[in-house]
């Protein structure tokens, strides 16, 4: 299969928490899918409403899970994809908001789910090494948090492609033959029979011809 070109920006550092988070995550208005290997209780600092004290906000900081309630109420899907259990703070702020519990932030776990991406309103997609953390995308210090790098695009095929993936294992669909259902908490569907190995010659043993 031949490559073809594509527009996409590289970023690194607490540019990723600007653009992904602040930028695109805050002014979602239809969907956000994310899909990442830990999920913690990241900070992000608060925006003033409309006709606040815009002073008074500014270096005030909240759990990521403040914007995504915000974001549910306006109507806007929240999907989070996870390998890990969301930490304890995570968990713990997830639980207080009636909000995410009634269904404003779904909710699936996957063993096998290592690849980061935040998909916004199906046209713009971030895909790089940062986990859903204070760390990786959160509004952490830039002598504190990881190294990180991720390209963002519109690129159609590519925001398609990741929204192919992240379906095919929201939906249950890679679960049936998943070899690693026996330590994953919520496997969707039945198991399914592996597919039969082809008989024939097996590479690595002699065969002699019968004499007549």
């Amino acid at each position: 299969m031949s490559g073809r070109p594509i527009h996409a920006e590289l970023l690194s550092g607490s540019d990723l928490y600007r653009t992904v988070v602040q930028e695109k995550m805050a002014g979602a208005r239809e969907s956000v899918w994310i899909a990442t290997a830990n999920v913690k209780a990241m900070m992000m600092e608060q925006r003033p409403e409309p006709g606040s004290d815009a002073g008074a906000a500014r270096g005030r900081f909240a759990p990521v899970l403040t914007l995504f309630r915000t974001l549910a109420r306006r109507g806007v899907e929240l999907r989070l994809l996870h390998a890990e259990l969301p930490s304890r703070p995570f968990r713990a702020a997830f639980d207080r908001s009636r909000t995410l519990v009634r269904g404003g932030l779904q909710l699936k776990i996957c063993p096998r789910v290592h690849f980061k991406c935040v998909r916004v309103d199906g046209a713009w997609v971030y895909l790089g090494s940062a986990n859903l953390t204070g760390a990786g995308l959160g509004a952490k210090h830039p002598d504190a948090r990881n190294f990180e790098l991720g390209l963002v695009t519109e690129d159609f095929d590519t925001v398609d492609r990741v929204t192919a993936l992240f379906e095919s294992v929201w939906s249950g669909a890679e679960c049936g033959r998943c070899r690693l259902r026996s330590v994953c908490p919520d496997p969707i569907g039945p198991a399914l029979p592996r597919p039969r190995k082809p008989e024939g010659i097996r590479l690595g043993r002699a065969r002699r011809l019968r004499r007549r």
